[in-house]
C-alpha cells in the first residue's frame, strides 16, 4: 500500500507538470503507468486495464474542477457550448465503460496503444488543428459529444485531445477552446468514473479500497498532488521551450505504447 501511494503521489507531481505545460489531461500519462503498476501488485489481468482506466478518469474530476475555475476566472470558458456538449458527453462516457468492460483485455489496450501513437505523432509533428467552416448544430455537437465521451471514457483521459480540434473546426479561438475542453472534461470524467465504480461494484478479485473499478488510494495520491504541481507547469510553460518539449514528450508516450505492447 505505501509502495503504491508514493508511486501515486509521484504520479501526480509529473502529470500536473505536464498538464500545466502542454494543456493536456494526465490520463495519457496515468494509463500505461498505472497498467504496469496494477500488474505489479498482482492484480487479475483482466481487471488491470479497466482499472487503469476507471482510476485516471477518477483522477481528472479533481484536476478538471481546477483548471475549469481557472478559465473560468480568465473569462475563457464559452458556457453555452459547454451546455450543449455536456449532455452527449455523458452520455457517451457512461457507454464508453460499458463497451471496455466488455470487449477483452487485449482489445482494450490495442485501443490504447493505438490512441498514445496517435498523440504522440501529433505532439512530435507538431500538427495543429485547422479553422473551418463548419456548421455546427445542435445536432451535430450531440453526436460529436457521444463519440468524444466515448472514446474518453474508454482510454480514460478528459478528452481535450479529441474536444479542442472540434471546436477549432467551427471557428472557435483556441484560447477559448481549451478552455471549452477543459470545462467538458469534467462531465466525461464524472460520468465515466460513476460508471466504473457501477459496473465493478459487485466484480471479483478486486483489491482492497477498491470503488468498483477506482482504485482509492491512487485516486487520492495522484489527484491531490497533481493539483499543487499543475499551477507550477502553467508557470514553467511560458519560460520554458514548450515545442521542443513537446517532441520529447512524445517520445515518452511513444515508449509507453510500446510498453503497453508487450507489458
Amino acid at each position: 500500500m505505501i509502495e503504491i501511494l508514493l508511486v501515486s503521489i509521484l504520479l501526480g507531481i509529473v502529470t500536473g507538470l505536464l498538464a500545466g505545460l502542454f494543456g493536456i489531461g494526465g490520463g495519457l500519462v496515468i494509463v500505461p503507468t498505472l497498467a504496469i503498476l496494477f500488474r505489479d501488485q498482482g492484480v487479475p489481468a483482466e481487471l488491470v486495464l479497466l482499472m487503469a482506466v476507471a482510476t485516471s478518469l477518477a483522477t481528472i474530476i479533481l484536476t478538471a474542477i481546477a483548471s475549469v475555475s481557472a478559465h473560468h476566472r480568465l473569462g475563457s470558458v464559452v458556457w453555452a457550448k459547454v451546455y450543449r456538449l455536456s449532455p452527449g458527453i455523458m452520455t457517451g462516457a457512461a457507454l464508453g465503460a460499458v463497451v471496455a468492460e466488455h470487449i477483452s483485455a487485449n482489445a482494450l489496450r490495442t485501443i490504447l496503444v493505438v490512441f498514445l501513437l496517435y498523440v504522440a505523432i501529433q505532439m512530435a509533428f507538431q500538427v495543429k488543428p485547422k479553422p473551418d467552416r463548419i456548421k455546427q448544430t445542435k445536432a451535430l455537437d450531440f453526436l460529436t459529444a457521444n463519440i468524444i465521451g466515448l472514446l474518453s471514457s474508454i482510454v480514460g483521459i478528459g478528452g481535450g485531445t479529441l474536444t479542442v480540434p472540434y471546436l477549432i473546426s467551427g471557428q472557435m479561438l483556441m484560447r477559448n477552446a481549451v478552455a471549452v475542453a477543459s470545462a467538458c472534461g469534467l462531465p466525461i470524467a464524472v460520468s465515466g468514473t460513476i460508471s466504473y465504480a457501477i459496473l465493478g461494484w459487485n466484480a471479483l478479485d478486486l483489491p482492497e479500497w477498491s470503488l468498483g473499478y477506482v482504485y482509492l488510494p491512487v485516486f487520492f495520491g495522484t489527484g491531490l498532488s497533481s493539483l499543487v504541481t499543475a499551477p507550477l507547469g502553467a508557470k514553467l510553460a511560458h519560460t520554458l521551450p514548450a515545442a521542443k518539449l513537446k517532441r520529447y514528450f512524445s517520445l515518452l508516450l511513444f515508449i509507453m505504447a510500446a510498453k503497453l505492447m508487450w507489458y
